[in-house]
């Protein structure tokens, strides 16, 4: 009984040690990017805003223009006119969204931009720029 007890818990450790090392393995393939220098910043919204949604694409197109001023392309649109469908399809979102386009790399920061545009617009501006900076450094 002892024997199988040790085997168990000796079964348990090992499996344990692959999982987390399989774990690590995948997290450095993670925060491998490709650079390149055509970064552009998209802000999808509809023709009825609120305060927090004029506040992201306010907020957005100051951190473009702070950072980086013509080195990355920064547009809006509005999805209830023909040119703001076609280039919501074209890149490919649905609704409301702030995203980071860098060839076929895109990054969604709407969560971000409306959790900080009206209450800490300093910390949407720095996460614009931790998201971007990988592409153009």
């Amino acid at each position: 009984m002892r024997l199988v007890n040790f085997f168990t818990i000796a079964l348990i450790a090992v499996s344990i040690n692959f999982s987390c090392t399989a774990q690590d393995t995948k997290k450095e393939n993670d925060e491998t990017t490709v650079k390149t220098e055509n970064v552009e910043v998209f802000y999808f919204h509809f023709t009825r805003r609120c305060a927090t949604c004029n506040a992201v694409e306010d907020v957005a197109k100051e951190a473009i223009k702070e950072y980086y001023a013509d080195d990355v392309f920064f547009a809006s649109y509005n999805l209830d006119e023909a040119d703001g469908k076609e280039k919501a399809e074209e890149v490919g979102v649905s609704g409301q969204t702030l995203i980071i386009v860098s060839g076929e790399n895109k990054i969604n920061i709407t969560n971000e931009g409306f959790m900080n545009a009206r209450t800490n617009p300093e910390k949407l501006k720095e996460i614009i720029k931790e998201k971007i900076d990988p592409f153009i450094n």
